[in-house]
């Protein structure tokens, strides 16, 4: 058994279903960009140079009393099942799976804490809360910023700010972002529009994994978009203040679709339970659609029997590399679909 397999043993941080407002915020994410003086960024850095960053880094990393007993695992010595394993788990990025040389990733405790090691970037924390918790997520960020800082010395101008390889990260590097379900103003048809206002307001709206992802299950991943000119306080109050709005725009359209269209809603969630415990054959989208819907049920009190946290996850244990990480082998399409059905009944049955 691999270290990475040990993972699929507990629930991650951000899937426990608690915290504040956590009927519709699922998680809670500050990721920080930085990079190491005298080096150039990643994309322009030789091989060579990835290869020192990343010993660099390591020890740094590893050497840090708040990593300590952490899992590493260098990218390029991590099976393709295992990466989509850990990308499914958002502990990496799409980055560190497509180009994995000179590439590490360190999992603290619990998956609160994940570092990337050469990414677009030469380091990028990120710490992850369930709920809507981003306050503590900064504190626990700030902690591990640092303790890195007293190991290494990463690029800053006293004009700029820190320096990054993109220059939307320029200046505080900290990306912060909320993970919001929202079924019931997709429901009503008012989605684009709360996306168009938050968009305007300097906020971005992606999927469950991030960039270039759409928003299967009714999942948005909200987050600010520029980091220059800020302060990390700044940007963290702006976006509680719009995730604020963005929860009372979806509690409404809850109390809307109860009141106006109790029976269509009760008859969606049903159905969508129904299916999910009936099915010998599901796949990923499906399942995602309806696991948005049994949610909904739980979190509105109209289903009794199945947790929150079950719901959560289902939503990642039913991904491809999950299931086979599960099997303990290389599952075909058809197979996934037959065991993703399988794990699914049993897991409603409470089994």
């Amino acid at each position: 058994m691999t270290k990475i397999d040990h993972l699929l043993k507990q629930t991650c941080e951000w899937l426990r279903g608690t915290g504040p407002n956590s009927d519709i915020v699922m998680s809670s994410r500050i990721r920080l960009a930085r990079n190491l003086e005298k080096f150039p960024f990643s994309h322009w850095a030789s091989k060579k140079q990835e290869k020192e960053i990343l010993e660099v880094l390591e020890t740094a990393v590893l050497g840090s009393e708040l990593m300590k007993g952490s899992l590493y695992a260098r990218m390029a010595e991590v099976d393709d099942v295992d990466k989509q394993f850990l990308l499914e788990r958002h502990l990496i990025s799409r980055e560190q799976v497509v180009h994995p040389e000179f590439k590490g990733v360190a999992v603290g405790d619990k998956e609160v804490v994940s570092i990337m090691i050469n990414e677009e970037d030469h380091l990028r924390i990120q710490v992850m809360q369930s709920g809507f918790n981003l306050q503590e997520c900064w504190r626990i960020a700030g902690r591990v910023d640092d303790s890195l800082h007293k190991r290494t010395q990463f690029a800053f101008s006293p004009d700029w700010g820190y320096l990054t390889a993109c220059p939307t990260n320029v200046g505080t590097g900290l990306r912060a972002s909320v993970m919001l379900h929202l079924p019931s103003l997709v429901m009503t048809k008012q989605i684009n529009r709360v996306i168009q206002a938050i968009t305007k307001l300097g906020m971005t709206a992606r999927g469950l994994y991030g960039e270039g992802t759409e928003a299967e299950g009714n999942f948005f991943q909200i987050s600010n978009q520029i980091t220059l000119g800020s302060s990390e306080a700044d940007i963290i109050d702006n976006l509680e203040r719009i995730i604020r709005q963005v929860i009372g725009h979806e509690e409404n359209a809850r109390k809307v679709l109860m009141k106006q269209n109790k029976e269509l809603l009760m008859d969606r969630i049903w159905r969508a339970n129904g299916a999910l415990r009936s099915a010998y054959i599901i796949n990923t989208k499906e399942t995602m659609a309806l696991l948005s819907m049994v949610r909904l049920g739980v979190d509105m009190n109209l289903i009794s029997d199945v947790d929150r946290r079950a719901v959560n996850e289902l939503l990642i244990l039913t991904q491809p590399a999950h299931l086979q990480k599960i099997e303990g082998r290389v599952l075909s399409s058809a197979q996934r679909d037959a065991r993703r059905a399988h794990l699914i009944r049993r897991r409603l049955e409470g089994r």
